[in-house]
């Protein structure tokens, strides 16, 4: 009777066991499958169902035991609680702990690089390359004039000036609302005291360093050239003078990034970006100006250099007058380089 009872006990505490161990391996034994290049990423877009979820794992083979996450996805109540997002699913992760991280939208942030973009239609694309914003969402918001004039005191043709290329860290799925307070919130943090009284020195607003930048940048992508290029324009405002700056001239002719040479019929070009036939600034940006761009605004040359232009070498870099005579001679060497590589537009 007592060997009896010992062996229940016994085989009792083993069922136990063996209880206890399904459960673990159910609940915590890794399940994600290590990857050779890392972790992976979890892809979730708005509006998906828990089917389409557990679709993208098996696709993407990133589960050890499929069934088994999707019988602890079912006792957790996931499937009612999925959330769109990007996940890093980290090799060793168990079932618990991944539908834990997913029912609770502990999503990962990722790195979003905003590129220099010349024309405003070109954003919305940018982004819903990197990004699960929706593009035609963000497109209404930025031809809403009245709406960027109330939260960001800026206009269609301004709030160009907002963006500064450069790195963001977003979520995957940032709403077109969301996407343009971060940009909002990346644009003040640059304007700093220092340089607001930097513009205010140079009787410029942050959005009119935004504009000058633009064509400083389209002028050259010599860093040691963009002070000097500001300081001609700036002598130029000064004086009262035409910027007479050939990238404003492309700009309304969608030509720039494909045009390398300026013609005499584009300045007849009918556009308050001409800046042979219209004085001062053109009313917003040729481009989004890189920080090094606004900085060498903000910190020009002092000279009294009124002409600049290409140097005939192709250095990329630029010779620099005071004098018209002077620059007409530097001009024609680099138009005589120009014919010679037969470069007609």
């Amino acid at each position: 009777m007592r060997q009896g009872l010992l062996l229940g006990g016994i085989l009792l505490l083993l069922v136990l066991a063996a209880g206890g161990y399904a459960a673990w391996r159910l609940l915590y034994r890794p399940n994600v499958r290590a990857l050779a290049e890392g972790p992976a990423y979890l892809y979730i877009r708005s509006g998906t169902g828990f089917a389409a979820v557990l679709d993208s794992l098996q696709k993407h083979e990133l589960l050890l035991e499929p069934g088994s996450f999707a019988w602890v996805a079912a006792q957790q109540k996931y499937p009612a609680q999925v959330k769109a997002g990007r996940y890093r699913l980290d090799a060793g992760m168990g079932n618990l702990d991944l539908v834990h991280m997913l029912a609770e939208g502990r999503q990962d942030t990722m790195q979003f690089e905003l590129k220099p973009f010349h024309y405003l239609d070109r954003l919305p694309r940018q982004v819903s390359r990197q990004l699960e914003t929706d593009s035609f969402k963000l497109q209404l918001l930025l031809g809403n004039n009245a709406g960027l004039q109330g939260r960001y005191q800026l206009d269609t043709c301004t709030i160009r000036t907002m963006f500064i290329p450069g790195r963001y860290r977003l979520l995957w799925n940032t709403g077109a609302e969301a996407f343009l307070d971060t940009v909002a919130a990346t644009h003040r943090r640059f304007w700093t005291s220092e340089r607001r009284r930097r513009a205010d020195s140079l009787k410029l607003t942050p959005v009119q360093v935004s504009v000058l930048a633009s064509i400083v940048q389209r002028e050259t992508a010599q860093a040691t050239d963009k002070p000097l290029i500001a300081a001609v324009y700036l002598n130029r405002l000064r004086n009262g003078q035409p910027l007479q700056a050939d990238p404003t001239l492309l700009w309304p002719l969608h030509g720039l990034g494909t045009r390398k040479r300026v013609l005499n019929v584009d300045k007849k070009v009918d556009s308050p970006y001409n800046t042979y036939r219209h004085k001062g600034l053109p009313p917003g940006p040729i481009t989004t100006p890189l920080p090094s761009s606004l900085n060498a605004v903000l910190r020009p040359a002092h000279n009294k250099n009124l002409f600049f232009c290409a140097r005939s070498d192709g250095s990329g870099f630029s010779d620099f007058a005071e004098t018209y005579a002077e620059h007409k001679r530097n001009a024609r060497r680099y138009h005589r380089r120009l014919d010679s590589l037969g470069v007609k537009r």
